[in-house]
């Protein structure tokens, strides 16, 4: 038919991160690629995480080496190309008595900085927490302890930075689009679509890659195709408290039930805490941390820092549904971090669908992804090149994060230090193509509130998707925790009267 575009080489479904990896790999090695999501970017497990790129130390002790491997050989990959939304934490886990004994942590610990490739990241020692910054918040019986290394992630900008670089180079990207069904026709995949203003849309792709996270097996379904695993949803819930201590370090703690959780400086002037493991049962867009919840996070972290947290001082919850593949496991916590790809073919059209994972593997899992595809799509070529090639504001040194600061504080002295801090971090080096040359806010369109200019805003909308108060809030900021209500009616009135504008291409 006259008119009719050609059929795209890769339809993703699924706008989370191991999506928007996809994507991204796909549409660098050469193929026609769209990516569809049902809500905003990062909106469901993929914002929700405790915002760590780590191997899982944890995972140890349920023998996940080849998982924990993996992910430690990722943890300096991502940090090259992503150097202002990730960068390195030191941790801090403190021995408890009667827990795990000394010489099993020190042997994980020691497992933990040699079966990764650790290069940049400084090793494992032990510290006297008498005499390291770290001991002064916690209780005074907690003397022994250990301190090594992880990184820190800015995980919804991930996804985003992710998306931003498949589309500048050549993916359409969609989000607030809905699969609705999935049909092989002569040899091709039609998938019939639905945006939130009401359009409807028929997508025709020479492939299919699943990406759909907690709704993977409804996915299926939608398709008419059976699964090949079953999946376990488990809900992590964390808390946010306003900051407990001053220094920048991180704590992994043990509980007296034999789980774990981590307390975290978080965007300045909080503590992260977290995370659970709860079976789930309902929509994953339905999950909120329970009172249970938050009362079992407050009540771990009070055990130790000398200050008790309760309920009244949490700012914000959030959770997060994990899609893990089902192994047999008893205790959530237990369950599988490990992914699995499978791929079918309908008619001869692939349909690759990606079960689990976990957030810091998700570039190695979106490589090995687009590699089966790439035996069935001729679009693809073999290349391998993810791994050096920065995301969008990356292209900095991991030692230069702290002068990229200076610069735009120097350059722009009407922002305060905080505001150049959080702008530094959140886009890097792409800043400058919305700061420009401004010498005030005036210059920027104003300042909406915290720092939040209206330039910023269009950037959001313009280059990120942003659509709502909320996604410019939660997703692509975490301004939220700082807004007031009037502060968020103001945004709120300024995007409806700009909006709807048309989505990037």
């Amino acid at each position: 038919m006259a008119g009719t575009p050609p059929p795209y080489d890769v339809i993703v479904v699924g706008g989370g991160v191991n999506g928007a990896g996809v994507a991204r790999d796909a549409a660098g090695r050469g193929a026609r690629v769209l990516l569809i999501e049902a809500g905003d970017l990062a909106q469901g497990t993929s914002s929700k995480s405790t915002k760590l790129i780590h191997g899982g130390l944890r995972y140890l002790e349920h023998y996940e080496f080849g998982l924990v491997r993996e992910a430690l050989k990722e943890r300096e990959v991502l940090w090259d190309i992503a150097p202002h939304i990730i960068w390195p934490l030191r941790f801090v886990l403190p021995y408890r008595d009667g827990l795990r004994p000394r010489w099993l942590l020190r042997l994980g610990l020691f497992l933990y900085d040699h079966i990764g490739g650790r290069k940049k990241l400084p090793a494992t020692r032990s510290v006297d927490l008498r005499r390291h910054a770290a001991g002064a918040p916690l209780q005074s019986h907690y003397v022994h302890g250990f301190e090594y290394s992880d990184g820190w992630v800015d995980d919804a900008r991930l996804v985003l930075l992710n998306a931003r670089d498949a589309a500048d180079r050549g993916a359409r990207v969609r989000p607030r689009t809905r699969a609705e069904m999935l049909r092989c026709e002569d040899g091709l995949w039609v998938v019939d679509a639905a945006d939130d203003q009401g359009h409807r849309y028929h997508f025709t792709g020479r492939s299919i890659v699943n990406a759909a996270g907690p709704a993977v097996l409804d996915l299926l379904k939608r398709a008419d195709a059976e699964p090949d695993h079953q999946m376990r949803l488990v809900r992590g819930s964390h808390i946010v408290v306003r900051r407990l201590f001053e220094h920048d370090y991180a704590y992994f703690f043990q509980l007296p039930d034999g789980r774990i959780f981590f307390a975290i400086p978080y965007e300045q002037d909080f503590t992260l805490i977290g995370t659970t493991d709860v079976d789930h049962d309902g929509p994953a867009s339905e999950a909120r941390a329970s009172e249970a919840e938050i009362a079992y996070l407050c009540e771990g972290a009070s055990l130790y820092f000398r200050t008790p947290v309760t309920p009244a001082e949490v700012v914000w919850s959030f959770s997060g549904v994990r899609p893990l593949v089902e192994d047999g496991s008893g205790r959530p916590e237990a369950a599988t971090r490990g992914y699995r790809i499978d791929l079918d073919l309908e008619e001869g059209a692939p349909l690759l669908t990606i079960y689990g994972g976990k957030i810091t593997s998700y570039r190695h899992v979106a490589e090995e992804a687009v590699d089966a595809l790439a035996r069935h799509v001729p679009a693809l070529s073999a290349r391998h090149w993810t791994a050096k090639a920065a995301l969008p504001g990356g292209d900095f040194p991991v030692t230069g994060a702290a002068a990229l600061k200076a610069e735009y504080r120097l350059a722009h002295p009407f922002l305060s230090a905080a505001t150049a801090q959080r702008i530094a971090c959140a886009y890097g080096t792409d800043a400058r193509r919305w700061l420009g040359e401004a010498d005030s806010w005036d210059a920027l369109g104003g300042e909406i509130a915290h720092g939040l200019s209206v330039a910023e805003v269009q950037w959001m909308v313009e280059q990120e998707w942003a659509r709502t108060a909320d996604d410019i809030l939660w997703r692509r900021s975490k301004l939220g925790l700082v807004f007031s209500e009037e502060d968020k009616a103001r945004l709120a009135a300024w995007v409806e009267a700009k909006l709807p504008l048309p989505l990037p291409a």
